[in-house]
């Protein structure tokens, strides 16, 4: 099949008006249509290029290249996974409502209506004055899962983009690449998974991985390059594999990988092991020609090598939510070398790289595929409408609800429930239905009486026992791990705790005013305002509903609506460690990543709407402006208190080989993680290097100061913030 004249010509004309043009871009999208597709569909997607030039022509990207680039190499993404023209069309114009004048109601006339609802699922709101960037954040996620319920191609498009900006981030400003790769690792990534996309998710994990942190990536990526023996040895157990495989009668196709950085460093991290106990680095696929013929494949395999116990998993039998399917199984050889072998069929092979992509499940006979999809959307949207006062509760939910299930147990009846790692007896019981998990009293495990938290494992069937009289209980959400668990307690709670709240808060807070001989009577309206207004609150009532829930603490709210901690010296707020929850939304108390204060830093802290208390170093350039509310703040003294703070030192140094490894070094003998580097090249044979560390206190950072000084001549070491 020949791409339409018509489409190369018209490619070579753009090429001319664009010197910079590469057209090798076009001639490779050309190519991958050309494999699967009629002229009449390349036409349609040659219509939508033309148009997509048209209306981002005097448009550039921030590395200088024609923004039509983006869109082209979006459309390549999909092409390899062989969609359909509607969704590389779309693919083509998928910032056109975003970035341009054309309005929906002229793509539906050039591309008809499928075309514009794609496009604009993908297309952020309008650019609103939102509060914060996390309510945008969620609002855009909220509307891309409502137009995905109607039409999953819009996931596909969005998906797309998303590879390719990650591609290209480098480009970006260092702080807007790490906020990216950070919303990538956390929402689309996971999102790929579960959507059976692992191609796409793995690159987007390495990618991520390599942005968020860019010393762990290369550290990793040269010790996988030196790990090579295990490679080799594998190579030897395939050899010998083939030697039996090729006398038999099986029809078979096999092939090595590396497993993904991300993947690696998330094991490591996960079970604390080095790289040297990690045995899965290099892995083995077989593919045959059907079902029966997999297990016939892990018999001969089993009888060759001794498998490893525990280590094999039939996602055959019980595919994952995702609809992956294939067996795995890890072997030993007599040397001790482990290998890890999944085993499936071709059609498995195409699913488990493209996923949802490989089954075009928008079409004609794939009812099945589509159906749990939009299950699981619409299960999406439903927390969406349990927490739409709450962005940071909903995103948060969204985060849980995106990592794979990988726990399979049964209902009495033999009906299969598939629920997170970790998942409880309780999650169970609310996974039957909301109302079994509010009044749930008890759990039978295997037929025998279990609690509440207890974990299940795959093949276990539960039996739960409610109440009339059983409640739910706030003890709960410290186990629960399924987001429907969690949302569904806490809307409980709020109901039924709404009054109780009220008057628990009101009477907390009158408490603390009472000590300093105030009346909740004596706090002006206008005060009381102000202070809801800092702190995003419509009235009284849901300030002591917050007090009375724990959300905020009494003193602090007293220490606001006075002048206490202004004119006492003598009255300083204690922050206690369990209290800091750094970067997350509505939190109480979060650390200032201006001045990095940790314990033992003389401290204030400032109120900022939709931050909470925000702790600065006292003398902290951003606390300076008198407009700025301050109250005086001191560090409790916990006795064995562990927990870590994030600090910065700057150092300059004199050029020399291995001088970033060797303060490295220093920091890590001190027993501090590092977090983040920054470089900086000096000139005249110096540089600054800026590392992000963990400290318990300013001891330990005065340690590592101290190490660091004596390690090299003409070396200064300062804190970042006020001196």
């Amino acid at each position: 099949m020949e791409v339409s004249k018509t489409l190369a010509e018209d490619i070579h004309n753009k090429a001319e008006h664009s010197p910079s043009y590469n057209g090798v871009l076009i001639e490779s999208l050309r190519n991958a249509l050309d494999k699967y597709m009629t002229p009449k569909e390349i036409d349609r997607i040659h219509h939508a290029y033309l148009f997509g030039a048209d209306a981002h022509l005097n448009q550039k990207r921030i590395s200088g290249e024609p923004y039509i680039y983006h869109p082209v190499q979006v459309a390549q993404i999909m092409a390899e996974l062989r969609l359909d023209a509607v969704t590389i069309s779309a693919g083509l114009l998928h910032d056109v409502l975003e970035d341009t004048d054309i309005t929906k109601k002229q793509l539906s006339k050039q591309f008809g209506d499928v075309v514009a609802e794609v496009v604009d699922g993908v297309s952020k709101l309008p650019k609103l004055k939102f509060e914060s960037k996390e309510i945008s954040q969620a609002k855009n996620f909220q509307k891309m899962l409502l137009a995905m319920a109607k039409d999953p191609r819009v996931i596909l498009v969005k998906l797309s983009d998303r590879l390719h900006n990650m591609r290209t981030i480098h480009h970006l400003s260092v702080s807007k690449q790490k906020r990216i790769a950070r919303e990538t690792l956390d929402i689309y990534a996971p999102l790929a998974q579960r959507l059976g996309m692992d191609k796409i998710r793995l690159e987007l994990e390495d990618l991520s991985f390599q942005v968020l942190y860019p010393l762990r990536y290369m550290i990793l990526k040269r010790a996988v390059i030196r790990h090579g023996k295990h490679k080799e040895l594998a190579n030897k157990m395939l050899a010998h594999l083939r030697l039996h495989l090729d006398s038999s009668e099986f029809s078979y196709h096999m092939y090595g990988r590396s497993k993904h950085l991300y993947s690696i460093y998330r094991k490591m991290k996960e079970r604390k092991h080095s790289l040297t106990q990690i045995f899965d680095i290099y892995a083995v696929r077989i593919i045959v020609s059907d079902i029966d013929h997999c297990y016939r494949m892990l018999g001969l395999l089993h009888n060759l090598f001794r498998p490893v116990p525990g280590r094999f998993k039939d996602y055959i039998a019980l595919p994952k939510p995702n609809g992956y399917q294939s067996l795995h199984t890890v072997v030993v050889d007599p040397q001790g070398v482990k290998l890890e072998v999944q085993i499936r069929t071709k059609e498995m092979e195409e699913f488990a790289e493209s996923g949802i992509a490989a089954y075009a499940f928008y079409k004609i006979g794939e009812a099945d595929k589509s159906a749990t999809t939009h299950l699981w959307v619409q299960n999406l949207l439903n927390l969406q409408e349990k927490t739409k006062d709450n962005s940071s509760e909903y995103m948060e939910n969204l985060k849980a609800e995106l990592f794979p299930a990988e726990v399979y147990v049964f209902t009495p009846k033999g009906e299969i429930i598939v629920l997170p790692r970790k998942a409880t007896a309780l999650d169970f019981a609310f996974a039957i239905h909301t109302d079994v998990g509010l009044s749930t009293s008890r759990v039978r495990v295997n037929g025998n009486i279990e609690v509440l938290n207890y974990r299940l494992q795959s093949g276990q069937t539960i039996e739960v026992i409610t109440s009339d009289t059983a409640a739910a209980d706030s003890r709960w959400l410290e186990f629960v791990v399924t987001a429907k668990a969690r949302s569904a307690i806490v809307q409980h709670l709020k109901n039924i705790e709404s009054y109780e709240a009220v008057e628990l808060g009101r009477y907390l807070l009158q408490q603390a005013l009472a000590s300093y001989q105030y009346r909740l009577a004596d706090i002006s309206k206008s005060r009381m305002k102000e202070v809801l207004s800092s702190l995003e609150l419509k009235d009284e009532n849901e300030l002591f509903v917050e007090i009375g829930l724990g959300r905020q603490i009494p003193s602090l709210v007293m220490a606001l609506l006075t002048d206490v901690a202004h004119t006492d010296t003598h009255l300083a707020l204690e922050i206690e460690p369990e209290a800091i929850v750094k970067g997350v939304k509505g939190t109480i108390v979060a650390c200032a990543k201006c001045c990095y204060p940790i314990p033992g830093d003389a401290i204030v802290g400032t109120l900022n709407p939709g931050k909470g208390l925000v702790i600065h170093r006292e003398g902290c350039a951003n606390t300076q402006n008198k407009k700025v509310k301050k109250i005086l703040l001191n560090w409790s003294s916990k006795p064995n208190d562990t927990s870590e703070y994030s600090t910065a030192i700057r150092i300059v140094v004199p050029h020399r080989r291995g001088v970033l490894a060797t303060l490295a070094s220093k920091i890590a003998q001190t027993g501090s993680n590092i977090e983040d580097v920054l470089l900086d090249e000096q000139g005249m044979g110096s540089a600054a290097i800026t590392f992000v560390i963990s400290v318990r206190d300013t001891n330990q950072l005065n340690k590592i100061i101290r190490r660091i000084s004596q390690a090299f001549e003409g070396v200064r070491v300062s804190r970042v913030g006020p001196s």
